[in-house]
């Protein structure tokens, strides 16, 4: 391990040492229920006055699809940025298309991301949530559910009841233009098999005019996903009249969180939810 690298993740972990003061934690919260192995961390503000309400942010990570977990260091980074601006965050582990899971497992990932919203609001008055005021981020596949969440309305909702609509959403370089290049491995058959189901997990089948904002961020030095997955996902936007902004960060590789070197989008992100989720 270099210098440098030493360095680094000396800063990372005595800023969350120092977070952790100011924020609370929850972990391994039982959002799914009974038979259901994946859960979720909360990340919420440290000090709330009795009658406080904070809006909440779901977060989702990334993996394909196939892999991650809910706290590695961009969803550590993303739940404690959010806890430490007056949010209470959500980060979440969902069913992934592994040697676990040998079917598919689409939608039922998007699913469980639903459900997580559902349980925000059921859960809003021990957590001080205020139940309008919901919004989504994740990155790469999970930028992928996030924009899902946000575009699919009352479309692909779980059984249940509940409302899983949010107010916003923030996808952080979630792939788009695979749907319709590539064979997924969490539909466990190829496009040529099952079409309708690639179509179906594309974000711009479902989008409307009146979906709630979208704000887009992309690196230009993204080998993983291509630059073009998000230009595709703005223009049908665009197309569409929908609300979104799209924010392309020039030598930004994949995976970055709210303070890569290139330009720290805490400001960008913040005052996104900010618009939206606080501003009455």
């Amino acid at each position: 391990m270099t210098k440098l690298m030493k360095t680094l993740i000396f800063l990372f972990i005595t800023s969350l040492t120092f977070a952790a003061d100011e924020i609370r934690t929850e972990h391994d919260v039982d959002y799914l229920g009974a038979g259901r192995k994946e859960k979720a961390d909360l990340y919420l503000p440290a000090n709330p006055q009795p009658g406080q309400k904070f809006p909440a942010v779901l977060i989702i990570h990334g993996g394909g699809w196939s892999g991650g977990e809910k706290r590695a260091a961009r969803e550590i980074n993303i739940g404690t940025t959010l806890a430490l601006n007056g949010y209470v965050g959500m980060s979440i582990d969902y069913v992934l298309a592994n040697k676990d899971h040998p079917g598919s497992t689409w939608p039922q990932n998007l699913h469980d991301c639903k459900t997580a919203v559902r349980w925000l609001r059921t859960n809003a008055e021990r957590l001080q949530i205020d139940p309008a005021h919901i919004g989504v981020i994740g990155g790469s596949a999970g930028g992928h559910l996030a924009a899902m969440v946000g575009l699919c309305g009352g479309e692909l909702d779980p059984p249940g009841e509940g409302d899983c609509r949010v107010q916003c959403a923030v996808d952080l370089y979630g792939p788009v233009l695979w749907f319709e290049q590539r064979d997924i491995a969490m539909f466990r058959k190829t496009r040529a098999e099952a079409p309708e189901l690639y179509q179906q997990a594309d974000p711009r089948s479902h989008i409307d005019k009146n979906d709630p904002p979208l704000l887009i961020l992309h690196g230009t030095a993204d080998k993983t996903v291509p630059v073009a997955d998000s230009e595709a996902l703005a223009a049908a936007m665009k197309t569409a009249g929908a609300k979104y902004q799209v924010e392309i960060i020039p030598d930004a590789p994949h995976s970055f969180h709210l303070e890569p070197k290139q330009r720290d989008l805490r400001p960008l992100v913040l005052g996104f939810f900010d618009k939206y989720l606080k501003d009455k």
